[in-house]
């Protein structure tokens, strides 16, 4: 997530890592397919693809796609959910830093993919968003994809209405140099109509 104002952090105040992580162990041992968002990713890629989680929480997506062989890296502002997956995947590359701020991280550009699920954009500090996606895709290698999901209606959001429009996003996306390839309504891969509530897009970032 990004910054001490942002959504997110009103939201859950910064100590949420613990609950969150037992709701998924919870969910999975019921029987529920808590890797829709990885599978979802790595159809997308090709094998030891790198992979920039942004807003990675706990590290259940990271992990998934690290089990499958990609070399990913997760940003996270909230030190809570940095430390569940710290200990759960003690070797993989945690980093605890602001969205806003990923150019001034030190990581190395040239990612296969870039992630932003869990309604990461959604929850984004006001007035950060743009400059967000716009350094989410300066960490992309040409023909790079971010791929993206969010709530588009209070239904779908841990918010009264929805801080984002999607015609919003697309221009912010567009004047980063990416393109929209593909956007579902589900990890699954439903198909997405017009109004719908909840949005998964894949966009590329244009080739030099």
């Amino acid at each position: 997530m990004t910054g001490q104002n942002d959504r997110w952090a009103e939201l859950t105040g910064g100590q949420t890592g613990e609950k969150y992580a037992q709701r998924f162990a919870q969910l999975a041992e019921s029987g529920y397919d808590v890797h829709g968002e990885a599978a979802f990713c790595a159809a997308l890629l090709k094998p030891a693809a790198r992979v920039l989680d942004a807003g990675c929480g706990t590290g259940r997506i990271s992990s998934r796609l690290a089990e499958l062989g990609h070399r990913c890296t997760g940003v996270d502002i909230d030190s809570s959910m940095l430390a569940v997956a710290r200990r759960d995947a003690p070797t993989q590359e945690w980093v605890l830093g602001d969205l806003a701020r990923l150019s001034t991280l030190g990581l190395e550009p040239g990612f296969d993919l870039a992630l932003a699920a869990g309604n990461v954009i959604p929850l984004l500090a006001p007035g950060t968003e743009s400059a967000v996606v716009r350094q989410l895709a300066a960490m992309l290698r040409p023909g790079g994809l971010l791929v993206t999901g969010m709530g588009l209606d209070a239904a779908h959001l841990p918010l009264p209405e929805p801080p984002v429009t999607l015609a919003e996003f697309d221009d912010w996306c567009a004047q980063a140099g990416l393109t929209l390839r593909q956007r579902y309504a589900t990890w699954g891969g439903d198909p997405y109509h017009q109004g719908g509530g909840y949005a998964v897009s894949v966009h590329c970032l244009s080739a030099m």
